[in-house]
């Protein structure tokens, strides 16, 4: 990379399946000039999440091929036009997967980052960014969980889960269990991240290894899978229990209808309520949950748990390996490796 050259990640193709490298393309143009009302970012680190994959599908509100994909992202404002926005400002904003950005305050998602001491930069990406906000309002607003509660959360090792588990021990939940997709990511939940039990769904029937892990029934379930870990879920939900939808990973590379959990009707029967969470739904949250997390990222209570790839020219990398679970928390790009 030169400092006149911008680069991006272009999707070139639409995925059959499991994405491919070829379905994508690194394109190299001139670094713009930020015009009136906007800001120049050199992006530092940029964020790569299950969602993506359903918007390479195309559609009303998908990706357009061949251009730069969209993507969270954190960066330095090198040169501004915007009123609200000065050189050296740092930002978060979705105008990545490139290495250069035009922002404007306010638009899109971009906004100032507030000068948290002693927090790492990749916090905003992950814990404190939409992985962590996506957390904290399925926790704390959909599916209200109170203090002494039972917790069920699947891909447990991801960003979402990972983040879903720090903020409910927080809060005061009483047992804490976790799925994932390794026996080294289960080890990882229950000795290094605080779980108090965790499968490998690869191990049997999602709903058997659940009821083993909870013999008491769980009071809310994180869903970022779908499929037999939503039907397992709602087997050991108890009465009045909650269900937040985050994710169906599950479905993100094949069906996008599977058949609906064959015992779906226990919803009723258990008085259950299921909710599905969409993050742009709670960026007002985004100061409470600051407030909330910042002093225990400073004592160390949690961190920051990602998966940093070096390189911007591995952005597809760490995409793919993403979706394969190759990632320990967050996987993020640090843009300049």
């Amino acid at each position: 990379m030169t400092t006149n050259t911008a680069y991006a990640v272009h999707q070139i193709a639409r995925p059959s399946g499991f994405p491919a490298a070829t379905d994508f393309a690194y394109a190299s143009y001139p670094v713009p000039e930020p015009g009136p009302g906007t800001a120049l970012v050199e992006n530092l680190l940029l964020s790569v999440d299950p969602y993506h994959r359903g918007l390479m599908d195309g559609g009303e509100d998908g990706f357009e091929l061949g251009t730069p994909l969209e993507g969270r992202s954190v960066g330095r404002v090198i040169a501004s036009r915007d009123p609200g926005l000065a050189e050296g400002d740092l930002v978060f904003h979705r105008e990545g997967w490139r290495t250069h950005s035009l922002v404007t305050l306010g638009a899109a998602g971009t906004r100032k980052l507030r000068g948290h001491g002693g927090v790492p930069l990749e916090a905003h990406l992950s814990i404190l960014g939409g992985t962590g906000l996506t957390a904290y309002a399925a926790l704390t607003r959909t599916a209200a969980l109170r203090e002494g509660e039972d917790l069920f959360v699947s891909a447990a090792a991801g960003g979402v889960g990972v983040a879903t588990g720090h903020i409910a021990r927080l809060l005061g939940a009483r047992r804490i269990i976790g799925s994932a997709g390794s026996a080294a990511k289960v080890r990882h939940l229950t000795g290094n991240l605080g779980f108090d039990a965790a499968f490998d769904y690869h191990d049997g029937p999602v709903g058997e290894q659940l009821a083993k892990a909870a013999p008491e029934g769980i009071d809310v379930y994180v869903d970022n899978v779908g499929g037999d870990h939503l039907e397992g879920a709602i087997d050991v939900l108890r009465e009045y229990g909650r269900i937040a939808w985050v994710g169906a990973i599950s479905m993100y590379n094949g069906d996008r209808s599977p058949a609906a959990p064959r015992n779906l009707f226990e919803v009723v029967h258990k008085s259950l309520r299921l909710e599905g969470v969409l993050v742009r739904n709670h960026t007002n949250l985004q100061d409470e949950l600051e407030d909330f997390l910042v002093p225990h990222l400073r004592s160390g209570r949690i961190g920051t748990d990602t998966t940093v790839v070096q390189g911007f020219d591995h952005t597809v990398d760490a995409f793919l390996g993403m979706l394969r679970g190759d990632n320990l928390g967050k996987m993020l790009v640090r843009v300049d490796g």
